[in-house]
Parts: structure tokens; C-alpha cells; sequence
């Protein structure tokens, strides 16, 4: 069932992301009169739709004027809107640079080699296991367990806590993307920040260690 501006806004708002092959949000993706007005509907709560042709999903977000109304306590910026502590934000930056960052690498090989863009963005280009791949826990643990509260505090309390939000999936001690994982940093602003700071400085030093899981396939994470 196909549904109304009105309702795919509050379904977006109640589940937080829906994958881009729903019928309505095909629709959405394709239809721009449809778009801005669940783009209005979502500015009236203080909310922006996520989408980015390479990604699963589309989310929503807070806008930048609604972020101090959230974050701001009155006594310290709070560091996430989903109850995230500092030390499990930095494992999702971590995450994000080694799945994601190569991934993206990956599709705009792919994309360029086919020699044309979509320009509706309503079809996701180069997806599938052999572009998004996993990190082995234990080798997550190994070469950043130290740097980020410890590799108990990791498997315990961190990861379960990601894979609960859907940011992250864990199966049989690999870890995967979530729905949300590809949406919840804006990739023109974090890329290059990554890339050309001290974490990718530190991901460049131990990518060799880190080994990318698609089906029976290991490569070292090309950050």
C-alpha cells in the first residue's frame, strides 16, 4: 500500500530510517512535488530527511537550528541524542571509516566504470556483500580495543548498544553496517576529516591488520 505524505512522515519519524525499495519511498525519491512536502512536514518538527544515493535507507535527522534545543542541557552539550556515551561514538567513528569509507570507494569505482550517474537516486548503485563488508570483531578489538575504553567494555556494552540502534549488525563475530551506518555522518563533511587527520593517520597505519568479511572473502580495509 502506497501511503500519504502525511503518513510516510510518521512512519520515518516513528521507525527512524526505511529502505529506499519501499513503494512510497520510491515515490519519494522520484517525486519532488511528494519530497518537499514531506520535507516540510518533517522542518515542522524540527527534522530533515537523510538520503544518499549509495545508501540502503533513508533516515531523519534533526536540523541545525533544532540542535541546541536537544543537545544543550543547560550545563553540557550532550554528546548524542540516543543516549550514546563519548567512548561508544568514537567506536562509531572508528566503524564508519572502516566500513563505509572503503565501501564508498568501491561504489564510485563502480559508478564510474559504468560511465553514468542515476540521476533520481532512485535505484542504489553497487550494492551487495562484494562492495559493503564487514570487520572481524577480534581484529576491532586488537588494534583499538586499548584506545576506546577497553576490548570488554567493546564487546559488552558498546557493540550491543550499536547493533541495538541500528547502526551496526553483528553476525558471527563480524560486523556489519546497519541501516544507519551509511546516514549518520554527513560524508562531504566527515570524509575529509578522516582522511586527513590523526584517526586516518592511525586507520593508514593498521589497515593492513583490519580485514574486510564478505562471504568467505578477506581484503584489507584500502582507507
Amino acid at each position: 500500500m502506497e501511503l500519504t505524505a502525511q503518513q510516510l512522515t510518521a512512519k520515518l519519524i516513528a521507525q527512524r530510517y526505511l529502505p529506499r525499495d519501499d513503494k512510497t519511498v520510491r515515490r519519494l525519491l522520484v517525486d519532488l512535488t511528494f519530497r518537499q512536502e514531506i520535507e516540510a512536514n518533517l522542518a515542522a518538527c524540527g527534522l530533515r530527511l537523510l538520503d544518499h544515493p549509495f545508501a540502503n535507507h533513508v533516515a531523519v535527522a534533526l536540523i541545525r537550528e533544532a540542535e541546541t534545543a536537544v543537545f544543550d542541557d543547560g550545563e553540557v552539550w550532550q554528546a548524542s541524542s540516543i543516549g550514546l556515551p563519548k567512548d561508544a561514538i568514537a567506536l562509531l567513528v572508528v566503524l564508519w571509516a572502516l566500513i563505509i569509507l572503503p565501501k564508498r570507494e568501491r561504489q564510485l569505482g563502480r559508478e564510474a566504470a559504468d560511465g553514468q550517474g542515476d540521476m533520481f537516486g532512485n535505484v542504489v548503485k553497487a550494492v551487495g556483500s562484494e562492495v559493503s563488508r564487514g570487520i572481524a570483531e577480534n581484529v576491532l578489538l586488537e588494534d583499538y580495543g586499548k584506545l576506546l575504553g577497553g576490548k570488554a567494555r567493546i564487546s559488552n556494552f558498546a557493540l550491543p548498544q550499536l547493533a541495538r540502534l541500528g547502526l551496526i549488525e553483528r553476525k558471527n563475530k563480524v560486523i556489519h553496517e546497519g541501516p544507519l551506518l551509511d546516514l549518520v555522518f554527513d560524508y562531504a563533511e566527515m570524509a575529509p576529516r578522516i582522511l586527513q587527520g590523526a584517526l586516518g593517520d592511525l586507520i593508514r597505519t593498521q589497515a593492513g591488520a583490519v580485514n574486510p568479511v564478505a562471504g568467505n572473502e578477506t581484503e584489507a580495509a584500502d582507507v
